[in-house]
């Protein structure tokens, strides 16, 4: 979905370049109930370190979470989102409860609103 109501042209320039791509936070839960031998063996046995993620998507963070598990954000084009899907569930589950959250970088954004609000207070 495109907006086209755009207040300039570098508001329309932010979601051009954020309509390129997609990113995905992916929230890896450990299997309490095994231990990380177990689960790592589970994981080397599945490709686990070199099949995920798939080729095109571009791993921006990945961070363990104590009591939780691993935290993975990836970038990629939005038509390669069925395949890191097939790649979690061929190599993830298991070992992992799986949550999915669509994020965006949201820092372009923020940086305009504040230069734009700054702009509205000296010149108000």
């Amino acid at each position: 979905m495109l907006i086209k109501n755009f207040r300039n042209e570098t508001q329309k320039q932010e979601v051009e370049r954020m309509s390129e791509t997609i990113m995905l936070t992916v929230f890896l839960k450990h299997d309490q109930s095994q231990n990380l031998e177990q689960i790592q063996s589970h994981l080397s046995e599945q490709d686990w370190w070199t099949g995920f993620p798939p080729k095109g998507a571009e791993i921006l963070s990945w961070n363990v979470v104590m009591g939780i598990g691993q935290v993975v954000t990836l970038r990629m084009p939005p038509e390669i989102l069925p395949k890191v899907n097939v790649e979690l569930e061929r190599r993830a589950w298991g070992v992992f409860e799986t949550e999915f959250f669509p994020t965006y970088d949201f820092i372009p954004v923020r940086e305009r609103l504040a230069r734009e609000d700054a702009e509205r207070k000296s010149n108000g």
